[in-house]
């Protein structure tokens, strides 16, 4: 098994698993018939093949992934949820700590997104020069997908 098809056969195990629930219409799993469930998908696509091939790079965007995939319908399924933008710093925080815990690297930024996400949910009232966080947070809202298509292009056309 090479690292590379590892990954894309965990990938299609799942996304086939998640169309055959879906045409079998199972109703243990109708919650979960939505988008939120392919990020899920792919977060574990990555951490099985992080964790198996012992290539633990990706580990950070299999936590991320699967934690944004399990806020996402959390969201949409959950009323106590959380529609904080202090989520996503927490869930970075969080896949950050995780992956360091095998790498060894990012405890420091692991604990400060922590820290930031944790302050912003929990905390009835910020202080006034937290408002440029909210603007910002806001316009990221609106612009994430320019954000991916530009991460994608960096990817892509960077010189190694």
């Amino acid at each position: 098994m090479t690292k590379k098809n590892a990954f894309i056969g965990f990938l299609l195990l799942g996304v086939g698993a998640y169309f055959l629930l879906r045409q079998l219409r199972v109703p243990l799993f109708v919650d979960f018939y939505s988008w939120p469930t392919l990020l899920i998908i792919i977060g574990a696509a990555l951490l099985l093949h992080a964790y198996l091939t012992k290539d633990h790079k990706n580990l950070f965007a299999g936590y991320f992934i699967l934690g944004l995939g399990i806020h996402f319908h959390g969201l949409r399924h959950y009323s106590f949820w959380t529609d904080s933008w202090g989520a996503y710093p927490l869930l970075a925080g969080a896949a950050l700590f995780l992956s360091a815990l095998k790498t060894k690297k990012g405890f420091i930024w692991a604990i400060l997104l922590l820290a930031l996400g944790i302050f912003t949910i929990v905390s009835p009232k910020q202080p006034a020069w937290f408002g440029w966080l909210d603007q910002a947070a806001g316009i990221i809202g609106d612009f994430w997908p320019v954000l991916l298509i530009l991460t994608g292009a960096y990817l892509l056309f960077r010189k190694k």
